[in-house]
């Protein structure tokens, strides 16, 4: 095979589900839109909070206020996207998050606004996200089938991630040049656009459930029985929910570094904000073209996520700074995407929708809590404190994970395979 065919083959295979699937195309281009327009929106905020109150904890309580719901609500999101037509469910959630930024957009170009109300639209915000991302990605599988999932979620992170690059670039630009009002306010059109993608999707009925679903209560319950159901779905669900807690809050701390350890401004938090993003799609596409879950991918991105923020905690300059968080967010999608596929993957379909619920709960769980530990930190040993308890959490958290992985591949080697075991559950 000569290199312009093994090139197109490497294509072929790192994008197969867009050129398979028409219908993910759509999702594809107008989430990207979408996904833009929400880190202009989060750029704006951030800043914006922070320009209002100088406070590195208002910083942590806004990203308290957007993500306490999805730990109150994520399961329960999931719980719902098992039992209705998904894509109603998405449309009802993306319209309530574009009317979300409108409002933000009319304060701010008003002159009105003020923490409180960044602290009331946050809290809706984090409402639907939390209802909104379960369905989603089960949305996804709907469209694009096992095989080709992992695919697709490295795909949609990569997505997410070039966002990351053109979102904060944008939006610090943006808010430099037009204040947040108008950040705010391309972000409310940018949910016109993906709303219209999702209309124009076709898509075959859901499969007839068999068996009656239990309420949500017990729906809650069954999504909990299934995240310790195996050892490898425990380690997974466990060590995604302790390291986002822990350290995955770069929504608090890349404002901080930006105006505390770099001394800059809003083009500066965009500018780092853009290379973590850089970072984050190389490791999607990397993904992408391996385009198989594995356990190692789960562990070694949580490690390698570590033990890079322990070497950013002692930089103070731009380019020391730039080049580690692009680093960093390489091993943020291993660790993330991998924990996705590996939850989705092992569910059963009459758990599909939970199973992303339990992403979701594991990935932003934790975030109110983090963002609080995270600013509180700053504020007594700046970022350098920071980053250097968030990674030595990761380094431990990944480390233990896999003892707890080992110990149950020895105990399976000291007994007779099961049936079950044999299939790879």
């Amino acid at each position: 095979m000569g290199p312009v065919a093994a090139l197109s083959a490497l294509g072929d295979r790192t994008f197969g589900s867009l050129r398979r699937h028409r219908n993910y195309r759509l999702f594809f281009a107008g989430s990207g839109i979408s996904f833009i327009g929400t880190w202009m929106q989060q750029i704006a905020a951030y800043w914006l909070i922070l320009e209002l109150t100088n406070s590195p904890v208002a910083v942590g309580a806004l990203a308290l206020v957007q993500t306490l719901p999805v730990t109150l609500f994520a399961l329960v999101g999931g719980s719902i996207a098992d039992r209705v037509d998904l894509r109603k469910m998405v449309i009802a959630c993306e319209t309530t998050m574009g009317i979300q930024a409108a409002l933000l957009c009319f304060l701010a170009l008003s002159g009105v606004i003020a923490p409180w109300q960044l602290y009331v639209l946050g809290l809706a915000q984090g409402v639907a996200v939390a209802l909104n991302a379960p369905a989603r990605h089960t949305l996804v599988f709907q469209i694009v089938g096992r095989d080709d999932l992992t695919n697709a979620i490295a795909l949609s992170a990569s997505l997410g991630t070039t966002a990351r690059i053109l979102g904060p670039a944008a939006g610090g630009i943006v808010v430099a040049a037009f204040g947040p009002g108008v950040a705010f306010g391309l972000n409310a059109v940018s949910y016109a656009i993906v709303i219209a993608a999702i209309l124009a999707i076709r898509l075959a009925p859901r499969p007839q459930r068999t068996a009656p679903l239990p309420g949500i209560l017990g729906s809650v319950g069954q999504t909990f029985r299934y995240a310790v159901s195996t050892r490898r779905v425990a380690v997974t669900f466990f060590t995604l929910i302790l390291v986002s807690t822990f350290s995955f809050n770069f929504d608090v701390l890349l404002p901080l570094v930006a105006r505390l350890t770099l001394d800059s401004g809003a083009q500066t938090f965009g500018l780092i904000a853009s290379v973590f993003g850089a970072g984050a799609l190389t490791g999607s596409l990397v993904l992408a073209t391996v385009g198989r879950t594995r356990m190692l991918l789960v562990l070694v991105g949580a490690l390698g996520f570590g033990a890079l923020q322990l070497l950013l905690a002692r930089q103070d300059s731009l380019p020391a700074v730039c080049g580690l968080l692009y680093l960093i967010g390489i091993f943020y999608i291993i660790w993330g995407s991998s924990s996705l596929a590996t939850l989705q993957l092992a569910a059963p379909e009459h758990l599909r929708g939970r199973a992303a619920s339990l992403y979701f709960f594991g990935f932003m769980g934790g975030a109110p809590l983090g963002g609080l530990i995270a600013g509180s930190l700053t504020a007594h040993g700046g970022t350098r404190l920071a980053f250097t308890v968030a990674g030595a959490m990761a380094i431990l958290i990944a480390g233990v994970g896999s003892i707890v992985l080992l110990l149950g591949r020895s105990a399976r080697a000291r007994r007779p395979r099961t049936a079950r075991e044999s299939a790879g559950v």
